[in-house]
């Protein structure tokens, strides 16, 4: 934990220069260890001895010196004599507002620094598993509400200052406390304790099943409450990387860690410069020209256009969902015929083939990636006769339409929208698309509920627990799914808990208060002079350390 002066005030500053003098004139170099005894009251060797003396040590030195660079020389190649570059340079599509990761809502904020910048008590890996972090083992008591974490030893901060139990405790609560972004996913967790230097201990009201991996996001990461800086421009996290410089609108800029406390995350690359590129062909030009060495994702589209001699292309399931939501408070869409109705005209597989083929067919709630999933496309087939039987029984025909506005932001195109509209036309459906900036949606659909559908990619995992919250944007409110979520939670046995989470997911589907239009599969380009780069949840994973690039 951070010593009381902290690492900014003068007196530590003086501390820290002054831990860093040797203790005694003593060396590891034999030679120069006979001259520190001479001149504490060993006899004079005589003026001519002394320069004999000196002359060898420069020869000595000489000799280390060259074997040194010629070492370097080596240890920068590997065994086909490739050397490795100090840069590399990676291109992401959606950019962090700011840094400040306690505040900010968004995904983007959490690919670039959990893990990278900031550490959490677990961590995650590219298949979707709680890994240690912060902590290297932990035990679970037999009901599920105590959990014991045993830290990794002699853990710092990237300005210098202690990590341990106490700053683990303290970050957790505050989370709580302050009601910091995600401390809704952790609301059984009653409080956090130190119970030694390497050891918290944490005690819930209910248990969780999700608790281990909801503390390898926001929840789990560790602060130190004692650093004075800027949360929106700058970071003071333990990770493997710091920030050199931040540009919302450009790039972001990460320098490793020189005093990162970890070996088996240690940096393979010093420097990381990621770009933020919007415009998706603007991306695969900069891929192409060489200003960046990664692009993900990248269109799957163009992305047909990449030599495959130069760059490899590759898509895998994630989290993410394009969810199509029906506001279930709107009195139009109260009546589960017209939600059900919409579910049959729509056509996935059209709307996937439009995308370049990559997506996956998302039947309900749950992404493949995620525990609890089953297949539920099977629920509502494409089936525009049937949409129309239900059409009519709610007494609405292509003569006489329902009225409906699909608002959703102009960052994903009007393509989406305009299927929609082309194919509940077909049903009685008479679609007006609102396209709106994404701050505007956050506000006025998001933060207000205010909409009858709505359509934006849910990239969080383990989300389900937005089914089960009435006063979120769905408005969507079924006691049964409520309580089959509750027991998914409770249970201490994984089986039991997915099984549960199943039939909560089959409910909902089946409810129909929305339509998943695929799983969004990432796809990556990565030009081939560049390893380490993930092939999985990359939108949510980013493991920058394992990133290397030959020159």
């Amino acid at each position: 934990m951070s010593s009381p002066t902290g690492a900014h005030g003068e007196a530590d500053a003086t501390k820290q220069e002054n831990e860093q003098q040797p203790q005694s004139m003593a060396s590891t170099d034999a030679t120069l260890n006979a001259r520190a005894k001479s001149s504490n009251g060993a006899k004079s060797q005589g003026p001519k001895k002394w320069l004999i003396a000196l002359i060898a040590v420069i020869a000595v030195v000489a000799v280390i010196v060259a074997i040194a660079v010629t070492r370097g020389k080596n240890d920068d190649a590997n065994t086909s004599g490739v050397t490795k570059a100090d840069t590399v340079t990676i291109g992401l599509k959606l950019a962090p507002v700011s840094l400040d990761i306690r505040h900010q809502s968004g995904s983007a904020i959490e690919q670039v620094l959990i893990g990278n910048v900031y550490e959490a008590l677990l961590s995650r890996d590219s298949d979707n598993k709680v890994q240690p972090g912060l902590a290297k083992s932990w035990d679970i008591s037999k009901d599920g509400k105590t959990y014991a974490f045993h830290l990794n030893q002699n853990m710092t901060f990237s300005n210098g200052d202690k990590l341990d139990a106490d700053d683990v405790a303290w970050s957790i609560n505050q989370l709580k406390e302050k009601q910091y972004y995600n401390a809704n996913q952790v609301a059984s967790l009653d409080k956090a304790e130190a119970v030694d230097a390497n050891t918290v201990k944490l005690t819930l009201s209910t248990p969780d099943s999700n608790l281990l991996w909801y503390l390898t996001g926001r929840p789990g990461l560790v602060f130190d409450k004692n650093a004075k800086y800027n949360a929106k421009t700058e970071a003071v996290g333990s990770g493997p990387y710091t920030v050199e410089s931040f540009d919302s609108a450009s790039k972001m800029v990460l320098k490793a860690n020189a005093k990162y406390w970890g070996t088996a995350h240690k940096p393979a690359t010093q420097n990381v410069v990621i770009r933020f590129l919007t415009d998706d062909n603007a991306a695969v030009n900069a891929l192409k020209s060489g200003d960046v060495d990664v692009l993900s994702p990248v269109n799957a589209t163009l992305a047909k256009s990449l030599d495959a001699s130069t760059y490899t292309v590759s898509a895998a399931d994630g989290s993410d969902k394009f969810v199509l939501a029906f506001n279930c408070t709107n009195a139009k869409l109260k009546d589960k015929r017209v939600r059900q109705a919409i579910r049959y005209a729509i056509n996935h597989k059209e709307i996937i083939a439009s995308r370049g083929n990559v997506d996956y067919a998302l039947g309900g709630p749950i992404p493949s990636v995620d525990p609890g999933y089953e297949d539920l496309t099977g629920l509502y087939p494409y089936n525009v006769d049937k949409a129309k039987e239900l059409m009519k029984e709610a007494s609405y025909t292509t003569d006489k339409p329902l009225r409906l506005t699909l608002t959703y932001a102009n960052t994903y195109g009007t393509e989406l929208g305009d299927q929609l509209k082309s194919q509940l036309a077909k049903i009685g459906i008479d679609l007006k698309i609102d396209y709106v900036e994404f701050s505007t949606w956050l506000q006025n659909v998001h933060a207000n509920g205010d909409y009858e559908l709505s359509l934006v990619d849910h990239a969080e995992s383990h989300d389900f627990y937005k089914w089960t919250t009435p006063d979120y944007y769905y408005h969507y409110d079924n006691k049964n799914v409520q309580a089959l979520y509750a027991k998914a939670l409770a249970a201490t046995d994984e089986e039991e808990s997915n099984e549960y989470l199943k039939q909560a997911a089959k409910a909902v589907s089946e409810d129909a208060p929305a339509d998943w239009l695929f799983g969004y599969r990432v796809t990556v380009a990565v030009n081939k002079h560049v390893q380490g780069f993930p092939s999985k949840l990359s939108q949510t994973v980013l493991p920058l350390w394992r990133i290397s690039k030959n020159k």
